[in-house]
């Protein structure tokens, strides 16, 4: 049985295997990539414009959007280590072509935009740290992105991965160097509704920016590519004896990743909501700006620590937001997919990474404005994420994919509700004025 699996999914060489490790250092994995990803220099911006314009008050999104985002996520995770196949390739099995195709397009086309703005504001911090020329630095970054997806052997690119997810510890230390008033942080996380069009399109805006597209599908794959990679693994609607030790895994990993996630992305807004909402900048449009904003009012440090977290942040997204594309599209046409597999058996597979952050890096010299750009981006993400949430729910509720390991009720109940709450932004978001 080995021996066909291995004829059948050539991936690289299997590697020594490693000492026990301890136990967190085993659980923290898809999730926690998964999470740290979500606070990249996009959404630094929309954390960052939310605290610059509404101070601490939007705060209570943040822990609004915990549940909703680890539900997601862990019917994500779920989906793809029992099936051994990600979301595309579950969509492709039991749902019309149609809908692949329109949700994958949207995907990619949304996922290069985001590329292009994410690789946009890292050039940008870094000319404001060393100065320089910004787009020599747009395509430094974009090939450095792509050299270590297509040539790093997987299990060190993810600990790679893990690494940068430690460089948004950059906005907790800012913070600390800033200092708040934790008694106003704290008002900040009761919920208060308003009716003015600015903030319930911040709301939208922090919603669409958490929960997005890219992040299940990335999480889905990267829990097969984990299985693919273990020679002992194997799809747990096969391997019914691995699957209690696999789930709690996966639980705690969400749990942890998703947790991460928030609470930094709180962080960001407690910072700009500390500096620069208290000195009345309230118009920031993107994460460098908010970076250069900092400088006059909380010193050269803070600044400094924030523009590189912007830097490190962006290249954990990267690869997320290229890698999520490549697997949608691959398992759409059959290619063999997989950051574990050799360059030469995954052309096409590498080939969309390569291409998708090529076209992205290349954004940044046309006349296209990179805040619309990214507003037509979250727009698209936003419109995307409705019909798949409810795919996903329905997919994780039927035996026919899942088997005995259907999610659970809370879990799916909690998938409908995040498809309804999406749904209404994506309404608001489409809304004129």
């Amino acid at each position: 049985m080995t021996e066909l699996r291995i004829a059948q999914s050539p991936i690289r060489a299997a590697e020594v295997k490693q000492p026990e490790r301890p136990k967190l250092l085993q659980i923290m994995g898809p999730g926690l990539i998964t999470g740290a990803s979500d606070d990249d220099p996009s959404g630094i911006a929309t954390y960052s414009q939310a605290g610059a314009q509404f101070g601490y008050g939007m705060g209570w999104t943040l822990l609004f959007s915990y549940p909703l985002m680890v539900a997601i996520q862990q019917i994500s995770a779920e989906i793809g280590r029992v099936t051994g196949k990600g979301l595309a390739g579950n969509i492709k099995s039991h749902y019309p072509r149609a809908l692949l195709f329109v949700m994958v397009g949207l995907l990619l086309i949304a996922n290069t935009i985001n590329l292009g703005a994410d690789l946009g504001a890292m050039g940008a911090a870094l000319k404001l740290l060393i100065g320089g020329p910004n787009l020599l630095y747009i395509f430094a970054f974009g090939i450095v992105s792509v050299v270590l997806e297509v040539f790093a052997r997987y299990s060190r690119y993810v600990s790679i991965l893990k690494w940068f997810s430690m460089s948004l510890f950059a906005y907790v230390a800012t913070v600390l160097i800033v200092g708040v008033s934790w008694r106003e942080v704290l008002s900040g996380l009761i919920p208060r509704l308003s009716w003015d069009p600015k903030y319930i399109t911040m709301v939208v805006a922090l919603l669409g920016t958490t929960i997005s597209p890219y992040l299940f599908f990335w999480q889905a794959n990267s829990e097969v590519e984990a299985e693919q990679e273990d020679p002992v693994s194997r799809p747990l609607i096969e391997a019914p004896a691995q699957a209690a030790k696999e789930m709690e895994r996966i639980r705690l990993d969400t749990y942890i990743g998703m947790g991460f996630s928030n609470a930094v992305a709180l962080f960001i807004v407690i910072c700009t909501a500390a500096t620069l909402h208290v000195h009345g900048i309230t118009d920031i449009q993107s994460s460098d700006q908010a970076a250069e904003a900092l400088r006059p009012i909380a010193g050269q440090f803070a600044f400094a620590v924030f523009a590189m977290g912007i830097i490190g942040t962006g290249m954990l997204a990267l690869p997320v937001l290229a890698g999520s594309a490549a697997y949608a599209v691959g398992e759409v046409f059959d290619w063999p997919v997989g950051l574990a597999r050799q360059p030469l058996r995954a052309k096409a597979f590498y080939g969309t990474i390569a291409g998708a952050t090529a076209v992205g890096a290349l954004l940044n010299f046309t006349p296209l404005d990179p805040i619309k750009a990214l507003f037509w981006s979250a727009v698209i993400n936003g419109v995307v994420a409705v019909p798949l949430l409810a795919v996903i729910s329905l997919l994780a509720a039927k035996k026919a994919v899942m088997g005995e390991y259907t999610a659970s009720r809370w879990l799916v109940g909690l998938g409908w509700i995040t498809t309804a709450i999406m749904g209404v932004a994506a309404v608001c978001m489409l809304l004129p004025g």
